[in-house]
């Protein structure tokens, strides 16, 4: 799976089965995230407040899935917001997540409710979560365009939480973990987002990079190591910023062509735009672009400055048309 996507328009430049449904892995914890997030930024949660670890917890997440990722966390302690996020972005806390699973919910199940209706609200139509980690449920699904869709809304709604996604390291309970993003330091601009690994869905990848003003969304999955999503992720983000480019068409009040009148004092008004015209594309697609404009001809009087008359058509080769 992989799907390359521009962060401005969000539009998509590449596709390989995108839409298509696949485990998440630890990607979804970028949902858990997300929940966090929001309730930090309304004010219903603060980064000082303290979530305490349960027996089922420590239980489920360390004790009996070794093999897991985890924070670490110590059963009956309590752990500060901010801890818990760096556990959960940098660490890929399995244990971090149940813990902030209970405290909203009082369980995972009940948690992947909440889970499920700020994806609705987000606008992700191809997702079912089914607990907060990200580990395998034969019910839970995600699709690369969901995911891609889901970092966009992280950076966008939350600039100032979204900066722990390029933190290198983060050590708890005396134990150092290095984030598991190759991409960090090694890519230029990359700053996030999440890694995943399960047997069942291979090695996954949701990264962002910014460079020279313009943001591109990646999300690869199904990979067979680390350095293969690493790799492909870099090789897909390379493509985006050499290929692709935005181009402002048309700026605010530009005149595009003339609309007849009808009963009115003059024969003819000028067609403007009302907002900028900006079009992602290949460099090659813009031999090919083409512009139309179509109205109702013709226009009848009177007509009031601002008023919608018509509509302008862009076409360009390998692009989407845009109306």
């Amino acid at each position: 799976f992989a799907l390359l996507m521009d962060y401005d328009t969000g539009n998509v430049l590449f596709s390989k089965d995108g839409d298509q449904p696949m485990a998440p892995a630890s990607m979804a914890k970028l949902m858990t995230v997300a929940i966090l997030f929001e309730k930090i930024k309304h004010g219903d949660l603060k980064l000082e407040d303290e979530f305490t670890v349960s027996e089922r917890a420590w239980r489920l997440s360390v004790a009996g899935k070794n093999e897991s990722s985890k924070m670490f966390v110590s059963i009956g302690s309590r752990i500060r917001v901010d801890d818990l996020l760096h556990g959960i972005i940098i660490q890929s806390g399995n244990d971090a997540c149940t813990v902030v699973a209970e405290h909203f919910s009082g369980s995972e199940e009940a948690f992947s409710d909440l889970m499920n209706a700020e994806a609705k609200k987000i606008g992700l139509t191809g997702s079912v979560f089914k607990n907060a980690s990200g580990l395998p449920d034969p019910d839970m699904h995600v699709t690369a365009h969901d995911l891609a869709k889901l970092a966009a809304y992280i950076i966008r709604e939350f600039p100032d939480q979204y900066r722990i996604f390029a933190e290198r390291e983060f050590t708890w309970n005396k134990i150092k973990q290095a984030n598991r993003n190759l991409l960090l330091g090694t890519y230029p601009g990359a700053d996030g987002l999440k890694t995943g690994h399960t047997e069942s869905s291979g090695y996954g990848m949701v990264a962002s990079a910014l460079q020279d003003g313009r943001r591109l969304i990646m999300v690869v999955n199904g990979m067979k190591s680390e350095a293969d999503r690493a790799a492909e992720t870099k090789r897909f983000l390379d493509m985006g910023f050499r290929e692709f480019r935005s181009y402002t068409l048309l700026k605010p009040g530009d005149v595009v062509g003339e609309a007849l009148v009808w009963a009115g004092d003059v024969r003819s008004v000028p067609l403007s735009v009302r907002q900028p015209v900006k079009l992602l594309m290949r460099r090659a697609s813009r031999e090919g672009l083409k512009v139309k404009v179509t109205y109702m001809e013709p226009v009848v009087a009177p007509i009031a400055r601002g008023q919608e008359v018509g509509t302008l058509t862009i076409t360009a080769p390998g692009v989407p048309e845009m109306t």
